[in-house]
């Protein structure tokens, strides 16, 4: 049933004669005649129409048209008697002569004609034959191509035609078609293809009404009419036809609820049944499925849960494609279907953890677009990007950073601390690309809103961390981290292309706001500038000499340590070769590189400079130049980019501000105090590597008010400023020259220990007359030093001990005479004050008592005095090192009078370690340094105090990673196996792989180094730890597999670094050494059986361990290697030891047997046999009695049982040292005769059953490890037992019962033992009632006088 809408406006026609009429205009013309049909029927034409048949012109049929389709045109349904006179002209128009007519007009003018036949007979049609039907609507349908061009004449007619049509919905008629689904099909087919952009809004709505009719009226969309509106939407098409895309969208918005089950069902096909044949869009679902979500998720309905079954196909490709469209669907910006459809979103999750590399990759990158128009799903998300930033493949981390930046940059709220915690690990990742990645993300997001401040102050908060980690990676080891935190610095922290007022400022409250590790990052950045830039200058100068073999030696070496400090080494080396033998061929370019680096070269002349270089080595035919990027990278880092003398005295004003008041400090977050503190560290810092810009009066005045300023580290800061830039002072500024001397004097007597020091080295760097300045400071110094008076004696010391190590000539000799008559006897071997007990091992700087830094400062000032004279022909150096040995083997305690406390005795313990180890690094001291006195200062590293286990192994590190100290004090790293803090051990290794390495590349860089083999190559430190862990004091039976266990952990903590590589079959190597020193003797007791058979034994052990370790070792040793002749005898001609020191199965148990727990420490005490020592009679733990009346001591495996109990202690020294002080008691003297105390090691008693200058432990049942003497048992028997004396060292141990009575008469010779740090093994109430050290039960009367007890440092 057609219906037919009331036509109240018709568009205006053409009649084609030049005149146009309306649908109200109404013309009666007279009818023509009749004219008879072919079927006989006569048909009646319009009046003034003629007959139209084929006999006539083309022309002639268009204009006789034209008339007919007016006829019509004004017809309406009520025309009973014209529709009846008209019928066989109706008929007529659709015979095969119109309908095949090859003329367009006359085609058009008949569909015309036709759409209002089926307008003016509604509701039924004229012709009855469902083929004629078929035949007249596709021919509509092909006349409807005209209007594509809506530019020609004939467009109005065309768009009549489409005009008719969808008002009068006549394609409904074709419901009643069998085939109908093919002039549907047709008919969509070509409204899509002609609608463009020329198309008004009308020609788009009579389109929507006539295909939505169909679609809305119809029994249901077949699966092509379905394929002919959803191919509009497949981007190739959608990117042809713009206008066929929206046209479709809006369709189908239109007629959502009649075509969502069609929909379904295609969809279901496809995806559920894989039926892909059933459309050719089977290939496209997932893009249609995406459009047509943004078209109307209710278009979608049913076809979601068909996705989830897709997510979990097993099919990674299927998978990933799935992903991709449920990506893009819930990372739009619209779409709710992560709230609508909580299922699919979890299950979308779960793809985060896919299996398939590709699936996860996609997951990661709609993460990003989510975050951004998806704020509330950053929860969810969290989580998964976690996961995914610690995946195995390096894509996916990289993107995980890239989603984070990219939102984050968008809008920093977009992303949680937590995402930002991601990108901050991965700046530590293993590969570059990862690394690279989050830390130029972080440095951008620094820049926006730190620097930019784009967000606000929040937002700067959020972010202010940044810096600091950027800065923190200045620490990793490659060379491509270090310029990437150097090129960030230059763009992104502190932009050089700022102007300069604005730069400093910049750099000013950067470095003010930096984390100390940073700052350290950013001194050592600076350094490694100026170090390359030296490189750079002597390169340039050996250019300038003459050619010569030595010449080339030398500049082959530089290029080689250039091309170190560039990205890829290898590659590198090549490059800064062709570099310099362009420089050699080109002078104008030497000149440019030389103003470059010149201390004169702006910030502007650089950026010229670098820009002129980098134009010159251009090739404009290679377009990536390698070369060329690697000598940029050299221009960069060598560039003063941010540093000149405009810039200097920027900085400058900028700290005069803050000392006035007048700068926006607070606005900076940052305190005024703190401003000027680390504007004048930052300008210190500078002074070392810009000094020349520093030279203006104006500066100089600033920094002389800082010198007036109360605050000590700005004082400091400001002198070691002067003394590094004030060369020129004396000749071009004695104004500054005369103000600045009177200060300095002041500070070198009056100020700070570290005022004094930089004054003295300030006066002795600047000043021309500096023995007359020097002399007016060292002798009133020296005048007025008194002992009584500590707090005052720290200063001079300090003063005292710098001026007689710069001026040694002038002042070496009055400084023995204070060093005799106060430093030792007056201040070293007195205790004027008594410490406070309070069990404690280490306390801050400021409850340090003034006695006891003076003391400090004392040992200091004799190392410094040494360290001047550099020689030791008064034999000064033997009394010093006798002096600080004692200090050792007396726990710091001298003169042993009990006054001192613990954690004072832990200072001066570290103070004469550290003493020791500054004077080995100078050769002739080094050669008199016994190997009792190594050994002591080595178990320093043992020590029970958690700070000085700490602080001597960074200084030790310190020299050993200069080369300042010999090769053999790197075995004290092997003793940190035993250490029980898991913190302390690491750094030990670090600080091993660290000495190592340098070594080896220093051999490598410096050919010269071959004749040095001895004190260099890291391997030939095994025997000095062989022979070091030979005399350990806990190593005292050599067949106790506890104790080999031990030693054995301290070999393998050292072999394990040495061994990583084989270089140069270094493994064989090391067994020829272990071999070798078996046919020799111990050079420290060469005629003592039980040490010479302990030596063997831990060479043995050295030997099992490499022999199982590695299996290259038994190949042929490259050279013979030497022994170092202080520790060990020349190997005898007749001598062969081929005995085996462990036997088979002890070589199994400390092989394969379970490994053992880390030892306890020792104390910095294990007592050596030294002169003026008391003896302590000490008994095997087998022979331990009871705790009232014996001497006693636990057997080694005892002690080792003890080990396996202990565990890690956690990083703190703090509770190491505070909660839980170790402490064991100890006896009294057996023997109370005087002891004269000379520290003469050569002196020491040996084959008594009480050898001197060892301590030792014992246990007893209780919680107390008590000591006393055997002449006293009655007393202990029948009276209260005597006050125990508590000393630090192992917990205590269950002791073997039923052993009471064999001690009681027989004591055997005592073993040497340590002190153990360790986490107690006590009860509260234990560690209470032990707290307290009693004093020793001995005869004052029979107590040596402290006149008696002093050390003659004149022997």
């Amino acid at each position: 049933m057609l219906h037919l809408p009331e036509l109240h406006e018709r568009p205006v026609e053409d009649c084609g004669e030049g005149k146009f009429i309306t649908s109200s205009t109404r013309m009666d013309f007279p009818a023509t005649q009749p004219k008879p049909a072919a079927d006989g029927k006569i048909i009646y034409y319009p009046p003034g129409v003629k007959e139209i048949t084929d006999k006539i012109t083309n022309d002639e049929v268009v204009k006789r048209l034209k008339m007919v389709v007016k006829t019509f045109m004004d017809m309406d349904q009520d025309s009973e008697d014209e529709k009846q006179q008209y019928l066989p002209l109706a008929l007529h128009l659709a015979s095969e002569f119109f309908l095949r007519n090859p003329n367009k007009d006359v085609r058009l003018l008949v569909a015309c004609c036709l759409a209002d036949i089926f307008r003016i007979y509604a509701p039924e049609a004229p012709y009855t034959s469902h083929d004629k039907l078929k035949d007249i609507f596709l021919f509509i349908t092909r006349q409807l191509k005209g209007l594509e061009d809506t530019k020609s004449p004939q467009f109005n007619r065309y768009f009549y035609l489409l005009e008719n049509l969808a008002w009068v919905k006549s394609y409904n008629i074709c419901f009643e078609l069998e085939d109908c689904n093919e002039i549907f099909i047709q008919l969509f087919r070509t409204l899509f293809s002609v609608i463009n952009n020329s198309h008004n809004q009308k020609v788009q709505m009579h389109m929507l009404d006539l295909m939505s009719s169909i679609i809305m009226e119809g029994d249901g969309v077949t699966q092509e009419l379905l394929d002919s509106i959803l191919i509009n939407l497949i981007p190739a098409h959608k990117n042809l036809n713009k206008q066929a895309f929206d046209l479709a969208k809006v369709l189908l918005k239109r007629t959502v609820q009649t075509i969502e089950p069609c929909i379904a069902n295609f969809f279901n096909q496809v995806l559920v049944l894989g039926k892909s044949s059933v459309s050719d869009l089977s290939e496209h679902v997932f893009d249609l499925i995406q459009e047509l979500f943004a078209i109307d998720p209710h278009l979608l309905l049913s076809v979601m849960p068909q996705l989830e079954f897709k997510l979990k196909s097993n099919d990674g490709e299927e998978r990933l494609a799935v992903v991709r469209l449920l990506a893009k669907l819930f990372g739009s910006k619209d779409s709710d279907l992560a709230t609508q459809n909580r299922p699919l979103w979890q299950c979308f999750l779960g793809r985060f953890n896919d299996i398939h590399v590709p699936v996860r990759l996609e997951s990661v990158k709609f993460a990003s677009h989510c975050l951004m128009n998806h704020p509330d799903l950053a929860k969810d998300l969290t989580e998964y990007l976690k996961v995914r930033s610690h995946d195995p493949e390096e894509a996916i981390r990289h993107d995980v950073i890239v989603t984070i930046i990219t939102a984050g940059k968008r809008d920093l709220s977009l992303v949680n601390d937590q995402l930002l915690g991601f990108v901050r690990e991965r700046t530590l990742d293993k590969r570059w690309r990862v690394r690279k990645e989050a830390m130029m993300g972080l440095a951008q997001l620094y820049k926006k809103y730190c620097l930019h401040a784009e967000a606000g102050k929040d937002a700067a908060e959020k972010v202010s961390w940044i810096k600091d980690k950027l800065l923190h990676i200045y620490y990793q080891n490659s060379i491509d981290d270090k310029l990437l935190v150097e090129k960030i610095f230059a763009q992104y922290l502190v932009p050089h292309n700022l102007e300069t007022e604005e730069r400093m400022k910049c750099l000013y409250y950067l470095y003010a706001s930096l984390d100390p590790n940073a700052v350290k990052a950013l001194n050592e950045m600076w350094k490694c500038q100026n170090m390359l830039r030296s490189h750079v200058r002597e390169l340039l100068d050996l250019h300038k000499q003459p050619t010569s073999e030595a010449n080339s030696a030398a500049m082959f070496g530089k290029l080689m340590t250039i091309a170190k400090n560039l990205p890829d080494p290898g590659k590198a080396q090549d490059f800064v070769k062709k570099f310099n033998q362009v420089l050699g061929d080109d002078e104008k370019l030497r000149s440019q590189l030389e103003l470059l680096i010149s201390p004169t070269c702006s910030c502007k002349q650089a950026d010229v400079c670098v820009r002129e270089i980098a134009r010159k080595l251009a090739n404009p035919k290679q377009p990536t130049n390698p070369f060329l990027e690697m000598v940029k990278f050299l221009l960069e880092r060598i560039a003063p980019v941010h540093i000149d003398s405009e810039a200097i005295s920027a900085l400058v004003k900028l700290m005069n501000k803050s000392i006035e008041g007048t700068a926006d400090d607070e606005e900076e977050g940052v305190s005024p105090d703190t401003a000027i503190r680390a504007g004048l560290e930052l300008l210190k810092v500078l002074s070392f590597t810009h000094p020349t810009s520093f030279h203006s009066a104006e500066t100089y005045e600033s920094l002389l008010q800082c010198l007036r300023m109360e605050d000590d580290k700005v004082a400091e800061a400001a002198i070691q400023i002067f003394r590094n830039t004030g060369h020129k002072i004396e000749t071009d500024l004695p104004q500054i020259r005369s103000t600045l001397i009177p200060i300095l004097h002041q500070k070198a007597k009056r100020g700070t220990p570290h005022q004094a020091k930089q004054a003295v080295h300030c006066i002795h760097a600047i000043f021309s007359n500096k023995e007359v300045q020097l002399a007016q400071i060292f002798e009133p110094l020296s005048r007025s030093l008194n002992a009584d008076v500590p707090e005052q004696l720290i200063t001079p010391l300090v003063s005292l001990g710098h001026i007689s190590m710069l001026a040694p000539d002038q002042f070496a000799s009055p400084m023995k005479s204070v060093v005799a008559n106060f430093i030792v006897k007056d201040l070293l071997m007195n205790d004027r004050s008594t410490g406070e007990k309070n069990g404690k091992l280490w306390s801050p700087d400021e409850e340090v008592s003034p006695e006891v830094l003076a003391k400090v400062q004392a040992i200091k000032l004799l190392v410094r005095w040494l360290l001047g004279m550099k020689n030791n022909q008064s034999k000064s150096a033997n009394s010093t090192l006798r002096l600080l040995s004692a200090m050792l083997v007396s726990e710091g305690d001298l003169t042993e009078q009990k006054r001192i406390s613990k954690s004072d005795m832990s200072r001066l313990r570290l103070a004469a370690g550290s003493a020791i180890m500054k004077l080995a690094q100078e050769p002739c001291y080094h050669e008199i340094i016994t190997p009792e006195q190594f050994q002591l200062c080595a178990l320093v590293i043992n020590d029970e105090c958690y700070q000085v286990r700490q602080i001597f192994a960074q200084k030790l590190h310190k020299a050993l990673v200069k080369l300042l100290l010999p090769l053999e004090y790197m075995a004290i790293f092997a003793l940190c196996a035993k250490d029980p803090v898991k913190e302390r051990r690491a750094h030990a290794r670090q600080c091993l792989l660290k000495n190592i390495s340098i070594r080896r590349e220093y051999i490598k860089q410096n050919p010269m180094a071959n004749e040095k083999l001895l004190s260099l190559l890291p391997e030939y430190v095994v025997p000095y730890m062989i022979h070091l862990l030979a005399h350990d004091p806990d190593f005292t039976k050599p067949q106790d597999v506890d104790q080999l266990r031990d030693v054995k952990e301290c070999l393998w903590f050292m072999l394990e670094v040495l061994m990583t590589k084989n270089e140069n079959n270094s493994h064989a190597f090391m067994k020829k050494m272990a071999e070798n020193i078996k046919l020799t003797r111990d050079a420290q007791s060469p005629d003592e059986p039980k040490a010479n058979e302990k030596l063997y034994t831990v060479c043995d052990v050295a030997l099992c361990v490499i022999n199982s370790k590695s299996a290259l070792c038994n190949a042929d040793s490259p050279k013979d290697p030497v022994l170092p002749t202080k520790f060990f005898t020349q190997p005898e001609k007749d001598f062969c030891n081929d005995r085996n020191y462990i036997s088979e199965e002890t070589r199994v148990l400390l092989l394969t047997g379970k490994p053992k727990p880390t030892a306890v420490l020792g104390t910095v005490n294990k007592p050596l046999s030294a002169t003026g020592r008391r003896p302590y009679i000490r008994t095997t733990g087998s022979e331990t009695g009871s705790n009232i009346s014996v001497n006693s001591e636990l057997s080694s495996s005892a002690g080792n049982r003890s080990r396996e109990q202990s565990s890690d202690i956690s990083e703190t020294g703090v509770s190491e040292n505070d909660e839980n002080p170790v402490r064991i008691i100890s006896v009294t003297p057996a023997k109370t005769e005087p002891v004269k105390k000379e520290i003469n090691s050569e002196q020491a008693t040996q084959g008594n059953s009480t050898e001197r200058g060892k301590k030792r432990t014992a246990t007893a049942s209780g919680t107390e490890n008590i000591h006393q003497k055997p002449e006293e048992k009655n007393v202990d028997e029948t009276g209260p037992s005597l006050a125990a004396k508590t000393r630090r060292g192992r917990p205590s141990k269950p002791e073997p019962q039923g052993t009471t009575a064999k001690n009681e008469e027989t004591n055997k010779p005592p073993v040497r033992g340590r002190k153990r740090a360790a986490v107690s093994q006590e009860s509260p109430g234990s560690i209470e009632a032990g707290n307290a050290k009693a004093p020793k039960q001995q005869d004052t009367a029979k107590k040596p006088a402290a006149a008696q007890r002093q050390i003659d440092l004149q022997r």
